[in-house]
């Protein structure tokens, strides 16, 4: 793997550029509107990334990363992802992105639609249950004893070697939790989104001292057995927790 292509890089999408880049990856990366748009992201990112459109961006990379809203999968350029792996980092929030009956029932997962958009693809859902800051900081090199572990789901076996790769350089041990049918089990309101990668709110936190928190506070480490344990936790659809921010 030489180039990375992200389609899409607002927090999770930045980040993962940020992390690809310190690694020794090339980036390529777009956005919904003209490339010279990121031009101020690609002079702090340097000499490894360029700006293109997403169908460029599609083409270049060795692998894809979508890091894009979820009402937003249909604009995905399917026919230059043709037979690329495809990480797709999508929640859905019905406030945001609007109500889809079938998510909203769980009769499927939010990846197995991107995954029928995308025929010719081979997608993997991953880090879509870490937060954008944790993510960063908490990355580690191989074998270090304070590496946390993100889940991955996916069909296609080679396919998610691919985004174990990648998991790997940026910092990351995996987790593999099976087909994509069972991505839910990291979606938000279960027990292995977001949280579990950080410090403990304090419950009398005046509301203007979060963010501060949120940044200052050491993430935690989640290792793998962990993270397999929070997986098989989650309980279906209706019963999962409401997402607290």
């Amino acid at each position: 793997m030489r180039t990375l292509g992200l389609i899409g890089v607002g927090m999770i999408g930045g980040t993962l550029a940020r992390l690809a880049v310190a690694a020794g990856l090339h980036v390529v990366i777009s956005n919904s509107r003209e490339p010279d748009t990121l031009d101020p992201l690609v002079a702090d990112l340097g000499g490894r990334a360029r700006a293109a459109t997403a169908e460029e961006t599609a083409l270049a990379g060795d692998l894809v990363v979508a890091a894009i809203p979820q009402r937003a999968y249909r604009n995905l350029p399917a026919a230059a992802l043709a037979g690329k792996t495809v990480i797709d980092t999508t929640n859905y929030f019905p406030e945001r992105d609007g109500r889809t009956a079938a998510l909203d029932s769980g009769e499927i997962a939010s990846s197995a639609l991107v995954q029928q958009l995308l025929v010719r693809s081979h997608v993997v859902k991953a880090f879509n249950n870490i937060d954008f800051w944790h993510l960063f900081t908490g990355a580690r090199p191989a074998g270090a004893a304070d590496r946390s572990a993100l889940p991955i789901a996916g069909d296609c076996d080679r396919a998610k070697e691919s985004a174990a790769t990648l998991l790997d350089l940026v910092g990351y041990d995996t987790v593999d939790i099976g087909d994509l049918a069972s991505s839910w089990r990291t979606e938000p309101g279960t027990p292995a989104y977001v949280w579990p990668y950080m410090a403990v709110r304090p419950e009398d936190l005046p509301a203007e001292d979060v963010c501060c928190q949120f940044l200052e506070a050491p993430g935690v480490v989640v290792p793998a057995h962990k993270v397999r344990e929070l997986v098989d936790s989650a309980e279906s659809g209706g019963d999962r927790q409401p997402v607290r921010w």
